[in-house]
């Protein structure tokens, strides 16, 4: 894909966000610019929700009400999460801390 038509991320890593048609939430930790993952993975979603391939997808700690996991979801599916409640992942303390204000900052910046 030409490199131009890429598209901007949205949203940022450490940015809590929700899914925009299931109950779960989560902190993005890494945003592929378009589609990254398996063919299998992408044919597994039925094909009236399944996302443009030609879109940022997002690597998330995600949590609903049962269990802790990681998601990988598209721009699409995703809208601010604005509850600013504390997000309980186990992993979180390896890869943020927690600022003052209650906002998740990168524990470590990859340097270009």
């Amino acid at each position: 894909m030409d490199r131009l038509a890429i598209k901007k991320a949205k949203f940022s890593i450490g940015q809590v966000v929700r899914h925009r048609l299931f109950p779960f939430r989560g902190i993005i930790f890494d945003v592929d610019p378009e589609f990254a993952n398996t063919e299998e993975w992408y044919e597994a979603i039925p094909v009236g929700v399944r996302p443009s391939k030609d879109q940022p997808f997002y690597h998330l700690l995600a949590e609903n009400s049962e269990t802790d996991y990681i998601a990988y979801v598209s721009e699409q599916n995703l809208v601010e999460d604005v509850s600013d409640e504390p997000v309980r992942h186990p992993q979180i303390r390896e890869l943020f801390l927690k600022t003052p204000d209650g906002h998740y900052e990168p524990r470590y910046r990859v340097r270009h």
